[in-house]
C-alpha cells in the first residue's frame, strides 16, 4: 500500500481499507468471532498489547457550526503482526480489549490481497447488519422530521 501525499484524495484501496476497519469498529464481539472461525487464520502476536484510553470528542452545532467539545470517550487500541509478516491495526469506542485485537487481526488479514475476499464474505453477516441498522435508524430520524413554513404576514 502506498502512502497518501499530504492534500490528495486516498485512493480505492485506502477508502476500501477504511471502509472494513469501520465495519470492524461498528460490528459485536460475536461478529468478530464468528467472522475469524470462517477463516484461516496464522498465529497473531500483539506489537502493542490492547489498551484503552480517553479522546476529547467535538461536535458541530447543525453539523457545520464552530466545533465544540462534548467530552470524553473511552477508546481502545490494538495492533499485532501475524506469523506470516502482515500487520494490523484497530480502534473503537468502548474498553473491550479482545475485540480490539480480533479487529486487529481481521485488518491483517485483510491487507494481504489473495485473501481479501474472504474476509468481506466472513464479514457479511456484520455488513448485512450494520446497514439493517443504519436504515431503521433513518426511518426513525425520518418519522421526527417537521416541515416549517413561513407566511408572509405583510405588515411591512
Amino acid at each position: 500500500m502506498t502512502p497518501n501525499p499530504a492534500g490528495s484524495e486516498p485512493g480505492p484501496e485506502i477508502v476500501a481499507r477504511q471502509a472494513v476497519m469501520a465495519l470492524c469498529a461498528d460490528a459485536s464481539r460475536t461478529e468478530l468471532e464468528v467472522a475469524l472461525t470462517r477463516l484461516d487464520v496464522p498465529a497473531a502476536e500483539d506489537l502493542r498489547a490492547p489498551e484503552t484510553g480517553l479522546v476529547m470528542a467535538t461536535g458541530r452545532i447543525g453539523g457545520d457550526g464552530r466545533p465544540f467539545h462534548v467530552g470524553e470517550v473511552s477508546v481502545t487500541r490494538a495492533a499485532i503482526r501475524l506469523a506470516d509478516g502482515g500487520t494490523g491495526f484497530a480502534y473503537h469506542l468502548g474498553r473491550d480489549r479482545t475485540k480490539a485485537r480480533l479487529a486487529a487481526i481481521l485488518d491483517a488479514l485483510w491487507q494481504d490481497p489473495a485473501r481479501r475476499a474472504h474476509v468481506a464474505a466472513a464479514l457479511a453477516d456484520a455488513a448485512n447488519r450494520a446497514e439493517a441498522d443504519r436504515r431503521k435508524a433513518a426511518r426513525q430520524t425520518a418519522a421526527t422530521r417537521v416541515e416549517f413554513l413561513t407566511v408572509a404576514r405583510g405588515e411591512d
